[in-house]
């Protein structure tokens, strides 16, 4: 829950920075935080480019970059300035140094997040400055580690994948170092992305997290689509430009659950009634913490009121097109019981 709190202030924070003070239109050579952040905040309407390694280096000094799951605004702004000017890449990430080695881990993932064509050329260039890292950079360009295109937003597994999955008993698991993983972390990137571009795509991206708003089995799912709700909501009600681009998303095509929640982001945003949003996204991630996923408590319910539930085996047999099995997907009586206890345990 903190780092779901952190998360919400860091991107939130942006705009109100903002408005408490405006934006430069020249980054000091020794920014304060706030500087960076406000010059962030605008840099899609006023972009200036050459400012980017002062911004990197006040960065690496004030700390920002020193925690890699803390700093995914600043790492997603770099990416979205190496991708918007392809032509200057290699000059802006030479002036970046020096800069400590803790903090290299920070440039190779916005290069490997930038999506340029040629980015592991601009990374093989720039790797002797960063000696350290080259395991990193090894895995970036081998593709044993994700890079920010390959996070798992537009596709969800069906309900038979997940049941393949739950059932492919023998069968070796894919190594979790080759997904990306659902973290608040995710989000601030596409946000510091967005503020560096203005581009719909990673803007849409964040619209695509709205179906995960009333997600019922999956915590990660259910806390990036509630921060992307919020989020959303409260940078739209202090930028006219990102309302108007909601307010167009809203007309077009949208997945499942993403148009109601998109308008509801809007109606909070033109009303500037965010806390509403705010409450129950901690809410209902607190219940899906608290009482776990939401398909194991209705088959709870299921047994409680002896309506029966589906047998573990009936279900696998159904998953891969073999009921001519006979296995009965009906079951009751103290078979049923167990059936759901194991379930709870799982």
């Amino acid at each position: 829950m903190r780092r779901f709190l952190s998360a919400l202030l860091v991107v939130a924070l942006l705009p109100a920075v903002a408005v408490a003070a405006a934006a430069p239109t020249r980054l000091p050579d020794q920014p304060s935080k706030e500087n960076i952040l406000a010059w962030i905040n605008t840099y899609r309407m006023h972009p200036a480019p050459e400012r980017l390694p002062t911004a990197v280096r006040a960065m690496s000094r004030l700390g920002l970059i020193a925690d890699p799951e803390g700093s995914g605004v600043y790492v997603g702004f770099i990416a979205g300035v190496l991708s918007a000017n392809p032509e200057r890449a290699d000059a802006l990430v030479a002036k970046m140094f020096p800069l400590p080695s803790e903090h290299h881990w920070a440039i190779v993932r916005a290069i490997a997040f930038s999506d340029r064509p040629d980015w592991r050329i601009l990374m093989q260039r720039v790797g002797d400055r960063m000696p350290e890292r080259h395991v990193m950079m090894d895995r970036y360009l081998s593709g044993k580690l994700p890079r920010l295109s390959e996070a798992p937003i537009e596709k969800d597994e069906t309900w038979g994948e997940r049941m393949r999955a739950q059932f492919a008993f023998g069968k070796p698991k894919k190594d979790k170092k080759d997904s990306f993983a659902l973290t608040p972390d995710l989000l601030d990137t596409l946000w510091g992305y967005y503020f560096a571009t203005g581009n719909y795509q990673p803007l849409s991206r964040i619209v695509l997290m709205l179906r995960w708003a009333k997600e019922r089995d999956s915590v990660e799912k259910l806390t990036l689509g509630s921060m992307a709700k919020y989020t959303l909501a409260i940078n739209a009600s202090r930028s006219i430009d990102l309302l108007a681009r909601l307010k167009w998303a809203e007309t077009q095509d949208q997945p499942d659950g993403v148009k109601s929640a998109l308008t509801e982001v809007i109606d909070a945003a033109e009303t500037v009634e965010t806390v509403k949003l705010r409450n129950e996204a901690l809410a209902a991630i607190d219940e899906l913490k608290r009482r776990g996923p939401g398909t194991k408590r209705d088959l709870t319910l299921w047994g409680q009121v002896g309506e029966g539930a589906l047998a573990a085996g009936c279900i696998a047999a159904a998953v891969a097109g073999q009921v001519e099995l006979g296995i009965p997907c009906v079951i009751g009586g103290a078979a049923g019981s167990a059936a759901l206890r194991l379930w709870d345990q799982k």
